[in-house]
């Protein structure tokens, strides 16, 4: 099977975007998603490593990341295998939850990432089928289609929906130093500075980090200068500026992370979400 990526943006909701890929021996880097990530294996079987544990995905199973969920991916048994994927904005999903009665202040943790349901795999799959029909579909319907969609993620979540729990102190300082890593993309950043600002000793700070966020600072600063790089291709920024902006040497740097992290380069990106 010849390996595909195909992105379609919402033509209703900002940051709303779905994803599919055909995929045999393309394996994804480390990373995470700024958006509540769902999706479906269509066929084959789809093999990740996320939150200490390795998953198997068989065909009609959902995925469920949260956002700044650490995970990778490929293709499971070394046979093809395909797979649809929706990214819902935070924001968006923590205010159609609130319909269901689910009160959180500004956080919602789903704690699996694996499971099974017929109805929520029929919605995430019709819910792309819509979002491929460019053009063709209300406001209106795409907004309930996804509030169906939240729906069934929260009955499903039952217990396992939840608010974050209180900071520790620990908590407090790492995400000091994630605040400060995501205020200083555009600029050149070490992990001296980055173990500074979270007042914590550099090699004691490497641990702490990659033990809370199953990534070590360094990735995390790449993961995230990938994300920013995608959000402002969205909005039309030519690739050799974007790469400039984040901190890459070049075009061809951006294209080898970006690809290793969404299957396909930069301007192949614009290029889907502008047909």
């Amino acid at each position: 099977m010849h390996e595909q990526f195909f992105y379609v943006k919402s033509q209703n909701f900002s940051g709303l975007s779905a994803f599919s890929a055909k995929m045999t021996d393309f394996s994804y880097d480390k990373h995470a998603h700024e958006e509540y990530s769902i999706g479906v294996t269509c066929s084959g079987r789809q093999d990740f490593y996320s939150q200490g544990a390795h998953h198997k995905s068989n065909a009609g199973n959902i995925i469920f990341f949260n956002p700044e969920q650490v995970h990778d991916g490929h293709a499971g048994a070394g046979s093809p295998m395909e797979y649809q994927m929706l990214y819902i904005p935070e924001h968006l999903f923590l205010n159609l939850s609130k319909s269901f009665s689910v009160v959180v202040k500004d956080k919602l943790h789903i704690k699996q990432s694996l499971f099974q349901d017929n109805i929520l795999r029929d919605q995430v799959l019709s819910f792309f089928q819509l979002m491929s029909n460019c053009g063709q579909y209300s406001c209106v319907e795409e907004e309930y289609a996804l509030l169906r969609i939240v729906q069934s993620i929260v009955r499903i979540g039952g217990s396992g929906t939840s608010a974050l729990s209180p900071q520790s102190r620990k908590d407090a300082l790492l995400i000091r130093a994630k605040d400060f890593i995501l205020e200083n993309l555009q600029n050149k950043i070490t992990v001296d500075e980055i173990a500074n600002a979270a007042n914590i000793s550099k090699y004691h700070f490497i641990r702490m980090f990659s033990e809370q966020f199953g990534m070590t600072p360094h990735q995390y600063v790449l993961a995230s200068r990938i994300n920013r790089c995608k959000a402002a291709l969205e909005y039309g920024e030519k690739a050799i500026d974007v790469a400039n902006k984040f901190g890459f040497s070049d075009v061809s740097h951006l294209n080898r992370k970006f690809k290793n992290t969404f299957g396909i380069t930069p301007t192949q990106y614009q290029k889907q979400l502008s047909t």
